[in-house]
This record gives C-alpha cells, structure tokens and sequence, in this order.
C-alpha cells in the first residue's frame, strides 16, 4: 500500500520538541533530533515512509 499523503510529526505520539537550537525536534520512536520534521528526515535516510506513526488520541480541544 502506497500513500502519498505526508505524515504529519506534531499528531504523532512520538514527536516532541527539544529545548536544542539546531535540532528542535525528536522523535521518540527512532530516538532522534533533527532541524527538519522528523518524517521527512526518515524519508531523506531510508527512502521510505516512517512506519512508527501513531495518532494522538484525545487530549485537549481548542
């Protein structure tokens, strides 16, 4: 199954946001931090889709 629709990191459970200047954001998933999304730094080095995505559930609402 091909699905070209980006994955969006900041509605995933493993996103998080680093106090780190040059590497905002993490991934808790691959236990990394990186200046790009975390799904797109996934595809720059694999070549494919991040596989760990997992949707928040609930939370707050605005």
């Amino acid at each position: 199954m091909t699905n070209n629709k980006p994955i969006n990191c900041m509605k995933c459970t493993y996103f998080y946001v680093t106090w780190d200047p040059k590497s905002p954001r993490g991934c808790k998933a691959f236990g990394f931090k990186t200046n790009l999304m975390p799904s797109a730094a996934v595809i720059a080095s694999s070549g494919r889709p991040c596989l760990h995505f997992t949707e928040k559930n609930g939370g707050h609402q605005r």
